[in-house]
């Protein structure tokens, strides 16, 4: 079975050493929070509440200060956002016209297709 969760990136954590996320690609995640909404983290002490998965990415959001949720085509990394990153200016642009987004916002949301463990393989058991 499949389920969909959302995965808050952002601040400091993803400026320091966030990957670029892109739709349609898998993604390793690791985040604290309860299904189906988590908050990433990279810097934990303490693994108490961490959870580790991956899925596919179905959808991508830049949050703006009113929480207002705008799609976008890829989060670049946090180098690019912070632009230092040599190959990668850090922009954001549309999903489906590449046209570019200007937007004071460092907070975004992923929507992660995941598979929930111990649910089979999804497909129809032969009987």
């Amino acid at each position: 079975m499949r389920e969909e969760v959302v995965v808050v990136v952002g601040g400091w954590e993803h400026d320091c050493c966030g990957p670029a996320y892109e739709r349609e690609t898998t993604a390793a995640f690791t985040a604290y929070g309860r299904t189906p909404r988590f908050a990433e983290s990279r810097h934990h002490d303490d693994p108490f509440g961490i959870t580790v998965f991956r899925g596919r990415v179905a959808d991508l959001f830049v949050v703006a200060e009113d929480g207002t949720r705008i799609p976008v085509h890829r989060i670049p990394s946090g180098r690019a956002l912070g632009g230092s990153d040599p190959d990668d200016d850090g922009h954001l642009e549309a999903p489906w016209t590449g046209e570019r987004i200007e937007i004071e916002s460092d907070t975004f949301e992923i929507v992660v297709d995941v598979h929930v463990p111990g649910s089979g393989s999804g497909r129809a058991k032969r009987q």
